[in-house]
């Protein structure tokens, strides 16, 4: 993930693909429940576009961004709703012109950014690949629940790609966020590009004593809560491993809740 134009260029395509999901909807669809309780597909924008500001925040005026942050600590359950609703509120016209301008905003600060620069955010401090990378498994999630909403079935993308390493680079996190220690070791990630660009994609070393196994989509789908362990062909390989698959989580904030596991039949 050290290029950062390459990132970018994936982090475009990833939301001209929602856009073209959302961009003709009409004011029924933008109201339609999605999977995530609560949220409309209203929100699920509304939500891109507030993290998408938060993100231009942190990349262009650090001192504000930190404000932001000691806003969302001292309401951590609900500073993410809150965001959400509150774009919700806007016509839809005006919500969608809103993403839009603010996603073309922060391609532009991202891409002037100078080689090595780190930005605060919620979680660790990220670098321009890594803040991209952050911005489009979470377009991609949102947009899961979106097409799930619509009846939309997705072709998987080498973008995945993306995804799955945010989602291996983010064990600890996961563990952090829910005040459990984190495994001493590195895990062993293989999975199946089967279907996407037909190869494995590995992380970790070889010789882990902790491995996870399985298909690439899956892993994305778990480590972005958009399906449940149960439902998922991922092996885990050790004690540790199939802890973490229970509590993964790709993004920065409070612990989320995931999905309940799909009824039998």
């Amino acid at each position: 993930m050290s290029d950062p134009a390459a990132v970018l260029d994936d982090l475009r395509e990833e939301s001209a693909e929602l856009d073209r999901l959302v961009g003709q909807l009409s004011d029924e669809g933008w109201a339609a429940p999605t999977p995530a309780p609560g949220w409309t597909v209203a929100h699920q924008i509304a939500h891109l576009a507030w993290t998408d500001r938060a993100a231009l925040l942190a990349a262009t005026d650090p001192d504000a961004f930190a404000a932001e942050v000691a806003r969302a600590m001292a309401a951590p359950d609900r500073f993410v709703d809150e965001g959400a609703e509150e774009g919700a509120e806007l016509p839809p016209a005006d919500l969608l012109a809103t993403w839009r301008t603010g996603r073309e905003h922060l391609q532009d600060a991202l891409r002037a950014a100078p080689a090595g620069t780190r930005f605060p955010w919620y979680g660790p401090p990220m670098s321009v690949p890594a803040m991209a990378t952050a911005r489009l498994m979470e377009t991609w999630a949102h947009a899961q629940d979106v097409a799930d909403t619509l009846g939309v079935t997705r072709v998987p993308t080498a973008r995945l790609r993306h995804v799955a390493w945010i989602g291996a680079r983010a064990r600890d996190y996961a563990y952090l966020v829910r005040g459990l220690p984190a495994p001493a070791g590195p895990f062993r990630i293989e999975l199946d590009g089967t279907g996407i660009d037909g190869t494995t994609w590995a992380y970790g070393p070889e010789d882990a004593a902790q491995k996870v196994t399985g298909p690439a989509l899956d892993f994305c789908l778990l480590v972005a809560q958009r399906v449940h362990r149960a439902d998922t062909a991922l092996v885990a390989h050790g004690a540790d491993a199939e802890r973490w698959l229970t509590i993964a989580q790709a993004f920065a904030g409070p612990a989320g809740a995931g999905r309940a596991p799909r009824e039998a039949g």
